[in-house]
């Protein structure tokens, strides 16, 4: 035969057959389909949290488009909510549920919420508060240690956005010591606010 036997090619070769036993984790393990069972307060908090990011990523998005300076902040955030929605439906998608997309949800704002820069800044507040309480939610509520961790590690990174934000408003670029972790039932209904 003579061709190199690379990584690509073994897992072509084998992953036929692994895959019918067993799935690769998007959370980069591997798990048991027949023990991959997701307690039903996980996939309620997975479902909320792909829809926050889905929220995030349409705010990013539009506030780039509205132009001005920190494009690069502002970018390098959406890429960050982009991994967190990776994350976050491919909890949905392990349990075999079919995560939300952008198709599926309209999402409003308030009148001038991106006309000026200090406005993208105050919404940006709103949002990155309410996202960052959702994780600490969610570290507080999630029964998978794999998914906790994932959670936690999404809150860091949305303390940093809040804090570019908070920055941009003239507060304060440090919040609290121990910032609150928001109920699902808060964040729910906070998330009613931005769809139509």
């Amino acid at each position: 035969m003579g061709a190199e036997l690379t990584r690509a090619t073994l897992l072509a070769r084998s992953g036929k057959v692994a895959a019918a036993v067993v799935g690769v984790s998007a959370f980069g393990g591997l798990t048991s389909h027949a023990s991959a069972a997701v307690p039903d307060g996980d996939l309620a908090y997975a479902r909320l949290l792909v829809a926050l990011e889905l929220l995030s990523l349409d705010f990013y998005t539009r506030a780039i488009g509205a132009g001005g300076a920190g494009q690069l902040e502002l970018r390098r955030a959406r890429g960050a909510e982009r991994r967190h929605y990776d994350l976050a439906a491919a909890m949905l998608t392990e349990a075999g549920q079919v995560p939300a997309t952008a198709q599926d949800i309209d999402f409003s704002y308030p009148r001038g919420s991106f006309g000026s820069r200090a406005a993208i800044a105050r919404l940006g507040v709103r949002l990155e508060s309410l996202s960052l309480g959702a994780y600490l939610g969610a570290v507080r509520s999630l029964q998978t240690p794999l998914y906790r961790e994932h959670a936690a590690r999404a809150a860091a990174s949305e303390a940093q956005h809040l804090s570019v934000f908070a920055a941009a408003v003239g507060g304060r670029r440090l919040g609290p010591p121990l910032p609150a972790a928001l109920p699902i039932a808060h964040v729910s209904d906070a998330l009613d606010a931005y769809t139509s």
